[in-house]
């Protein structure tokens, strides 16, 4: 009989970054007691996001940082909105060209991530925030 299960993830960041979840993303998924089903996790912010990205090389991380710092620069010359500092638009731009929500598909009780994949949120701010994950699981 198909079933859901709905929660919420809480999440302190350092600043600018991306932070794995993948941990505390399982975890939760083990809590709800299904076998197979489809897992939707949603970032509440405009100036964050989710990815699934490599876990093994830190240089994946680093790299993807700087890609963003390039394209999406603090540069207040470049932006009429910056409302809360030179970070805020270019974290609203770096939202818009990630994601704020995934699909994991669950089969035999596990997230089927690949062997080298992680659950990371992205954080676009300078400042620590405390940022909230919703998590779906649909299944059985």
């Amino acid at each position: 009989m198909m079933r859901q299960a709905a929660g919420t993830l809480s999440f302190e960041t350092h600043g600018q970054g991306l932070v794995d979840i993948t941990r505390a993303v399982r975890g939760w998924v083990g809590d709800q007691g299904m076998n197979t089903g489809l897992l939707t996790l949603f970032c509440r912010h405009t100036s964050a996001s989710l990815l699934i990205q490599e876990n093994a090389a830190p240089e994946v991380r680093s790299d993807l940082e700087a890609f963003f710092a390039r394209i999406a620069p603090e540069d207040r010359r470049l932006y009429a909105h910056d409302d809360e500092g030179p970070d805020d638009m270019p974290a609203h731009i770096r939202t818009a060209l990630t994601q704020v929500s995934l699909q994991i598909p669950l089969i035999d009780g596990r997230l089927a991530l690949g062997t080298w994949q992680a659950v990371y949120l992205f954080e676009h701010r300078r400042a620590p925030h405390s940022r909230q994950v919703v998590c779906l699981l649909q299944g059985e």
